[in-house]
């Protein structure tokens, strides 16, 4: 006969059995509103600017303010969840997103716009770090991969749909619904959170305040350069200050690490060599691929003049092949290693850009189509892949820092991205050179392929071994 303690028991295992399954499905919804967040309402600017009476140059301010707020407040994530606990980190930061979004939708001048993109970055800064560390805290090593690649795919999946959807509905719906869609998953994401979201909670010294300030300004400082750039090279002055800036910054927070004991990012975790090359490999590739999702629907509207929602058909493919390869991620990086997988994938994401380069409007819809297929396979694996490789050595007492790091990174390099692309884009567009329309994507594309494919030098530092132990 079971006793009322044993019933307890097994109810326990079994809620927490659930929790254990569910988990993912919370950070996977995560992953996609932020990151479906930062690339919808690049193509919705101009619709927007119009309904609050303003030039579009002018709402560039709203893509500024979120990229400063998310580097100022992204270095605070591992901490706070490490001291107040994932769930409860994860479920504030989900609402405060939610809350930004709903007053975005609301907004009806550019201060408005501004201040509630504010309040939505700051959810935004804690989302996804919160979330990753519960899954690292939560799983053993030799799941790692399987659960990262499962989340993976969504964020891929919001970066790639992000610009055609927010096309689509400022083409056939209001603009206000680019925000409103973030309500309802976020409300889930919180409910779902409550009963599948452990509480880890790890002990933390003192806050490290002075080094957030010198941290934070100095990412404030090298996003605001990038901003700059993006626009092209004719503010020489601002740029300059702005790397000035940034340095100081670097070298005051280097100094101030060197004498604290528990330093808000702790530089000594780069002396993990999977951390380093992972981090470093995914800043550098991203300067190939970061701009695709900006560069693929300019090309199709304004290089080939499809309308916002054609072009948004035309990247579904990519899409679908994101979430069609992940089954055989395991097995791909099981028989050929990390390393293999790495080096081969970047150099063929590289002939994936040159193919690009010459793509012209009369091109042949199947071809296209397999290009763009190819692309999803390419792209998936490589965001997988690099994000398992930089956390797999991480222990109980460096995951937090580790994917604190990461997170910072991947911030970084899709700025750094963007800012390539367009600055190619543009000096391809001036009038130094006598093109068309469409000829400066074409020699953007065979640029950022060249990047691309220089990339893959950093993962052949990796030995054959690495990570092996954890597939």
């Amino acid at each position: 006969m079971v006793t009322a303690k044993q019933e307890e028991k097994i109810r326990k295992r079994k809620k927490e059995r659930i929790a254990t399954h569910l988990l993912p499905w919370v950070t996977a919804v995560a992953m996609f509103i932020q990151s479906l967040d930062g690339t919808i309402l690049n193509t919705s600017l101009p619709v927007i600017a119009r309904d609050m009476q303003y030039s579009p140059t002018q709402m560039h301010s709203v893509i500024v303010t979120y990229a400063l707020t998310l580097a100022l407040f992204i270095p605070l994530s591992g901490w706070l969840a490490d001291k107040f606990g994932t769930r409860t980190m994860f479920r504030i930061a989900v609402g405060l997103f939610v809350a930004g979004s709903l007053c975005c939708a609301l907004s009806v001048s550019l201060l408005t716009f501004n201040l509630s993109r504010v309040l939505q970055a700051i959810g935004a800064s804690m989302m996804v770090p919160v979330a990753r560390l519960a899954i690292l805290y939560q799983y053993p090593k030799s799941r790692l991969l399987k659960t990262m690649n499962f989340i993976t795919v969504f964020g891929l999946l919001g970066m790639v749909v992000g610009p055609s959807l927010g096309g689509f509905i400022s083409d056939n719906f209001s603009w206000h619904w680019i925000f409103l869609v973030n309500v309802p998953i976020g409300i889930l994401g919180i409910f779902m959170a409550k009963r599948t979201m452990p509480n880890f909670k790890k002990a933390v010294g003192r806050f490290d305040f002075r080094g957030l300030m010198y941290f934070s300004l100095a990412l404030i400082a090298i996003t605001m350069v990038l901003e700059i750039i993006s626009t092209g090279l004719t503010h020489w002055m601002y740029i300059l200050g702005g790397l000035l800036l940034f340095n100081l910054l670097a070298v005051f927070y280097y100094i101030h690490y060197k004498r604290t004991e528990k330093p808000i990012i702790d530089l000594r975790l780069l002396n993990i060599k999977t951390l380093r090359i992972g981090l470093t490999g995914s800043l550098i590739t991203r300067l190939g691929i970061g701009g695709l999702p900006l560069l693929l629907p300019l090309m199709l509207q304004t290089g080939f003049g499809y309308s916002a929602s054609t072009a948004g058909l035309l990247l579904l493919p990519s899409a679908l092949a994101n979430v069609a390869i992940k089954p055989f991620m395991v097995r791909i990086i099981k028989a050929l290693g990390y390393r293999t997988v790495l080096i081969s994938n970047t150099i063929l994401l590289g002939v994936v850009l040159v193919i690009l380069g010459f793509v012209e409007r009369d091109t042949p819809l199947g071809y296209y189509i397999l290009l763009m297929v190819f692309y999803g396979f390419f792209t998936s694996i490589q965001m997988s892949a690099m994000n398992t490789i930089t956390l797999v050595d991480l222990d109980e007492n460096t995951k937090s820092g580790g994917n604190t790091m990461l997170v910072i990174m991947q911030q970084l390099s899709v700025s750094f991205g963007v800012s390539v692309a367009s600055l190619v884009l543009s000096f391809f567009q001036s009038d130094a050179f006598d093109m068309n329309r469409t000829q400066p994507f074409h020699y953007t594309f065979i640029v950022l392929s060249i990047f691309t494919i220089l990339s893959s030098l950093t993962f052949s530092r990796l030995s054959k071994t690495d990570g092996s132990g954890y597939v």
